[in-house]
């Protein structure tokens, strides 16, 4: 397993070279709740606002929209 800065790209190419099993996405799944969906149909990805993390309640967690 690996993970830090990876986007689609650069997680299937880690793979396919045999240097990962497997590929984290931590900022990009906070602000993607429907990552997984996005990298399939090629949508674009919603951007993180840093600002929100590791504070208190919802916001920057919860509040992401999936794409539409």
């Amino acid at each position: 397993m690996i993970n830090a800065g990876f986007d689609q790209e650069k997680g299937n190419a880690v793979i396919e070279r045999g240097d990962a099993d497997l590929v984290s996405f931590g900022k990009l799944y906070i602000s993607n709740p429907d990552l997984v969906e996005r990298f399939a149909e090629n949508l674009p990805l919603a951007e993180w606002d840093q600002d929100t993390f590791y504070t208190p309640g919802k916001k920057g967690y919860l509040d992401y929209s999936a794409a539409a």
